[in-house]
Parts: C-alpha cells; sequence; structure tokens
C-alpha cells in the first residue's frame, strides 16, 4: 500500500520544525535560518558532518538511479529491475541502506510519469531519508536539457533545445528558458538540472553532443551559458555546466567509447574553456567532468574524470572553481576503459570531485570507496570536503529547511500557460530558413493547399507527442492546410521511396524531414526523386542543421535543431508565413563535395 503522504503530496507543506525534529541529532545544527554569516552556516554544517557514520558520509557522495514511480511502492517490474541491477527493491530501501546524497531521476526508470506523479515521488525520497536517524534531504537530479534531451515531459513546458537557443541568439531567451525549466523542476522536487551543455561544438560528425551545444562560436556559447546558469539558479535550481574540460571536438560517444581530444592546450584554452569560465563567473552550482582524454592538459591516458591536474589543477586551481564537481555517470565506457569499477570511483575522488553519478553497481562502488578510506587510500577528511560542498549546495538550494513539495505547488507552476506561450515565442525566433529558391516559402494555402509530410519519425523525446511527421501535418493542418503524413523513416527503402513519390502526385506540396543524412543515405534518394516530380519540395532539418549540405539541389530548407513539438509546430508557423523565420546558424556548414569549403557561415539564416 502506497504510503499516505506520498500519495497525498504532502498537501499541506510541513512546518521547518517538523522537517527539523525528521533529522534527529542534525536537527539543532540544520537551524540556520535568517542571514547567517558563510562560516557560521560552514561551521554549522561541519557539525552535521561530524555526527555522520563512514558509512554514511560514503553515502553522501553517491547520485544513484532506481527503478520506478512510488519510493516505496513501485510497479512489481521496477521491484525486479531494482533487485538485479541495486539490490534493493525500492528507493526507500536504497537510501536507508547506502544513504545515498542524491537520486537521478530516468523516464526509462518509469521515474516521471506525470507531475503530481513526480512530486510524490519526490516527497517519498525525502520522507524516506529523513525519517532515518541523521538523515538529510536527499538532492534529486535530471537530465533536462531540453531539445532532444529531456526526462520530464508534457504536461510539463519542453522547450527549443541548446542549439535551437545558440539559433535565437538572444541570452534573455535563453535566461528565460532556464528560469522557467528551473520554476519547473522545483515545484517536482527536481533541485538540479546536469544542463546546460557548455561544450562547443566544432566537430559536426560529433556523434554525442551536435545539437545538444549551443554552437560553434566559443564567445557566443559563453554568453548564452551564462544566461542559462543564471535563469535555472534565479529559480533556486542548481545548474550544472557539462562536460569539462569539454566535448565538442570528438567523432567518438563516450558512453560507447573513449573519445581522445586532440587540441593543445592554447585550442583548448580559446575554444574549450570559455564557456566554463562564463559558467563560473555567473555562479555556477556544479560542473559536470567528462569520460575523454585530453593529452594536451595531462597526457596520463586517463579520463578527465579521473584525472587530478584537470580538476584540481585545472578547474579548482586556474580557473578558480570551488562549486560541486559531479561525474558523467559512471556507468559509461568512456570512463570504465581503463580502470575497474572498484577502482574508477576511488580514483575520481581522489582527482578532485564530489559527486559520484550513477555507478553500474552501487555495492561495488560504494564498498570500493568504503575501503580506500579504511586503508588510507583516502583520509576521512578528503570525504569531508566533498560532503561539506554537497551540503553547502542542499543549503542554498533550501533543501535543509523546505525539503517538500505539493500538488498544488506544481499546478501553480508545470506546464502553465505563460510558460507555453513563451516557449512557443522562443521556438519561433530559433527557426533558421538555410533555402528558399525562387520564395518557395511561405507556401500559400490557395497554390498549395494540399500538402504531403514525409520523412524520418526518430523515437520522440520525453513526453512529446510525436511523431515528427504527424505534429507537422497536424500543424500544417491547423494553420488552414489539408496534410498528411507518411513516415518514410532516416533509410527509406526503394519500395517507400516510391509509395512517397506517388503520393506527391495527388498534393500541391511536399514537407519532408531529414535526420542525419549522409553521403550514402537513402533520405537522399527520396528528396531527389520528390523534386523530380515537380511538386514543390520543402525540407526540414530535425536534428543536425549540417544535412542541407546533403541536399544541393534543394529548394526551400529550414534548420529546426530538434523533433521536439515545440520546434516542429514552429516551424510550421514559419511554413505557412504565419511568422517570419529568424533564426541564424549558430555553427558552420561545409560542402558536402568540399569539407574545406564553406557552404553557409554562422550568422546565415534568410527571412521573409
Amino acid at each position: 500500500m502506497r504510503d499516505p503522504a506520498e500519495q497525498n503530496g504532502i498537501s499541506t507543506r510541513p512546518s521547518r520544525r517538523a522537517v527539523l525534529a525528521a533529522t534527529a541529532g542534525t536537527g539543532a545544527a540544520l537551524a540556520l535560518g535568517g542571514e547567517a554569516h558563510p562560516y557560521d552556516i560552514d561551521a554549522r554544517l561541519r557539525r552535521i558532518i561530524s555526527r555522520m557514520t563512514l558509512e554514511e558520509k560514503v553515502g553522501q557522495l553517491f547520485v544513484m538511479r532506481v527503478y520506478g514511480h512510488s519510493a516505496t511502492a513501485p510497479d512489481q517490474a521496477d521491484i525486479d529491475a531494482n533487485l538485479a541491477e541495486i539490490g534493493v527493491r525500492t528507493a526507500a530501501e536504497l537510501i536507508a541502506k547506502y544513504r545515498v546524497g542524491g537520486i537521478i531521476y530516468f523516464s526509462w526508470a518509469h521515474n516521471t510519469r506525470d507531475p503530481h506523479q513526480i512530486a510524490d515521488l519526490s516527497n517519498g525520497i525525502q520522507k524516506a531519508s529523513l525519517s532515518l536517524s541523521r538523515g538529510l534531504p536527499v538532492l534529486i537530479s535530471t537530465d533536462q536539457e531540453h531539445g532532444i534531451v529531456a526526462r520530464v515531459g508534457s504536461p510539463a513546458t519542453l522547450l527549443p533545445g541548446a542549439m535551437a537557443l545558440g539559433a535565437n541568439g538572444s541570452r534573455t531567451d535563453a535566461l528565460t528558458a532556464g528560469r522557467i525549466s528551473g520554476a519547473e523542476l522545483r515545484a517536482l522536487g527536481i533541485r538540479q538540472d546536469y544542463a546546460p551543455v557548455a561544450d562547443v561544438n566544432v566537430n559536426p560528425a560529433n556523434p554525442v553532443i551536435g545539437v545538444r551545444s549551443f554552437g560553434a562560436d566559443p564567445k557566443a556559447v559563453a554568453g548564452l551559458v551564462a544566461a542559462q546558469v543564471t535563469g535555472y539558479q534565479r529559480s533556486s535550481v542548481a545548474a550544472t555546466a557539462k562536460h569539462f574540460p569539454g566535448h565538442g571536438d570528438t567523432a567518438v560517444d563516450s558512453h560507447y567509447g573513449f573519445p581522445v581530444i586532440e587540441h593543445t592546450r592554447e585550442q583548448w584554452s580559446s575554444v574549450d574553456a570559455p564557456p566554463f569560465r562564463a559558467a563560473i563567473r555567473a555562479g555556477i552550482d556544479s560542473i559536470m567532468t567528462a569520460h575523454i582524454m585530453v593529452p594536451a592538459l595531462d597526457d596520463s591516458g586517463d579520463p578527465a574524470t579521473l584525472s587530478h591536474p584537470i580538476l584540481t589543477g585545472i578547474l579548482r586551481g586556474q580557473l578558480g572553481y570551488d562549486g560541486v564537481v559531479v561525474t558523467d555517470s559512471l556507468g559509461m565506457q568512456g570512463v570504465r576503459e581503463k580502470y575497474g569499477d572498484d577502482r574508477v570511483p576511488v580514483l575520481a575522488l581522489k582527482a578532485g570531485v564530489d559527486q559520484l553519478l550513477n555507478p553500474p553497481s552501487i555495492d561495488i562502488a560504494w564498498n570500493a570507496v568504503l575501503a580506500a578510506v579504511r586503508q588510507g587510500e583516502l583520509t576521512e577528511a578528503r570525504l569531508d570536503t566533498s560532503i561539506l560542498r554537497v551540503l553547502r549546495l542542499k543549503y542554498r538550494l533550501g533543501l535543509l529547511s523546505r525539503p517538500y513539495v505539493t500538488r498544488a505547488g506544481v499546478d501553480r507552476v508545470v506546464g502553465v500557460r505563460g510558460h507555453l506561450l513563451a516557449a512557443d515565442r522562443i521556438a519561433e525566433r530559433s527557426t533558421t530558413l538555410l533555402v528558399n529558391e525562387r520564395k518557395l516559402l511561405p507556401l500559400s494555402r490557395v497554390t498549395h493547399k494540399r500538402v504531403l509530410v514525409v520523412g524520418a519519425d526518430p523515437a520522440s523525446p520525453s513526453g512529446t507527442t510525436g511523431p515528427p511527421t504527424s505534429v507537422l501535418a497536424d500543424a500544417l493542418t491547423e494553420l488552414g492546410f489539408t496534410a498528411s503524413a507518411l513516415p518514410t523513416g532516416t533509410a527509406p527503402s526503394a519500395a517507400v521511396v516510391a509509395r512517397a513519390v506517388a503520393a506527391a502526385g495527388e498534393v500541391d506540396a511536399v514537407v519532408v524531414g531529414t535526420y542525419n543524412l549522409s553521403g550514402g543515405s537513402s533520405q537522399r534518394t527520396l528528396v531527389a526523386q520528390l523534386l523530380a516530380t515537380g511538386r514543390p519540395v520543402v525540407c526540414v532539418a530535425v536534428r543536425n542543421p549540417y544535412d542541407v549540405a546533403q541536399l544541393p539541389d534543394v529548394q526551400a530548407y529550414l534548420a529546426t535543431y530538434s523533433w521536439t513539438d515545440v520546434e516542429l509546430r514552429a516551424a510550421a508557423r514559419v511554413i505557412a508565413g504565419q511568422v517570419r523565420p529568424r533564426g541564424k546558424l549558430p555553427v558552420p556548414v561545409l560542402r558536402a563535395d568540399d569539407p574545406t569549403s564553406m557552404l553557409y557561415p554562422i550568422g546565415h539564416g534568410l527571412s521573409y
């Protein structure tokens, strides 16, 4: 049976006194009301740390996944997954066994079904931790970058992603997006967001960053990163600049391999470092490490996550950062390439990390850190230093006094009309028109009434209605066209291409959604054969703007930078002429036949 408090969402916010009482022995130390001097706060936080057992200290350093929509009564399938991967049944058992300082939400772990459920889960997690002796509030986090990476979906507000904001170019819009996202996450009990991405995407072949980056101009990226940090943190949610020291110039995905960045020290300083410097100047609460090797910064062969020269020497020493450092997921291949899962968390702490995110086995990692302290490889004082940083962050976020959220608070903030309208306007200012031969766009509802939408339907990011072809067709129909969708996929066969060409003969215009085109992609064949019909063809890059280089004969081309509903609906309004395209390329597009030549520079963008 569900815990009554969790079921009801703690509809009446618990008093500060009740929260402090739930922390038992830490209650007096948590009484940090008023405008206390930072030294007073640190002194009181250190008293909390002094009362913790070694096992509790080790737990505070971990941020762990857990399956289920409820902290105490998840579905049986999620109980089974927890037992198989973690050795516990529920989030409450995870907290009781390992005393983890943080929990990360994932949609695939069934943590994020709907806003009220998320708030209930957050409250259940806090209650489970605070009911323990010397229990502390849990720092709940997620990856809500927006665009193609989102863990909390509709009816929460889904905003344009980083590269769309880069095309928009407005720091005000970037700040607004961060403020809206932060306010909604906070209402759900999520206090740390692993955003914004501070990587400068200078490699068009980058398989893991791409449109998650604001762009390829370090100065522009730095300004937008700082704006987003300000927006999030004005909403009392910790922003997290990632992935230090910079993941923008790699052709290897660190989830599956070990990237090596060959930038010189000077290149790193001029290209990769500026956004992180800007984030630090903006008061960033946390910075995430990258599982990459940068020989110019550390030639040991270790990934940055395990590199003392990079994390302590450069990040803390050279850049002067003293906030929380969190690893990227310790389950990724990039950090597991060289060392076993028992060594990785120990080496990360020795390098200067404060939070150990999502190890493959919490039991192996937790016991490895515990053993390292007992055997003298790590000192307890070293743990205390990181725990103090984590507790300072929890204090700044208000977790030590008000860890719970309410359903009423969710209803006041999450997915409200003002937020949704702001997302629409920001998306409109992001949509980028790259090609418009003979002024094909905007399409006329008189001469191009019947529209066929074909193309790729990649799996929709969390909580979007999708698929992209249907979203575009429905949006165009709402705008006065008669539009139908015919999905053709990312690798259409000859039969699928033939079916699309036949359908094109029955309409006045065709819209094609392209997705990560390569030289040998059959998506190119689809577009070529549709153009051969003589029907007007409008292409929409639903992910990378680089696709246009593979289609030199295209008549009209838009870039949306993501296939989320908010960006696709904005593209439909641009196609229909309801709004003018205003986006400018935040990355250069090189010629496909000669990658040394520029096709479209940064700043290219047409309008009506």
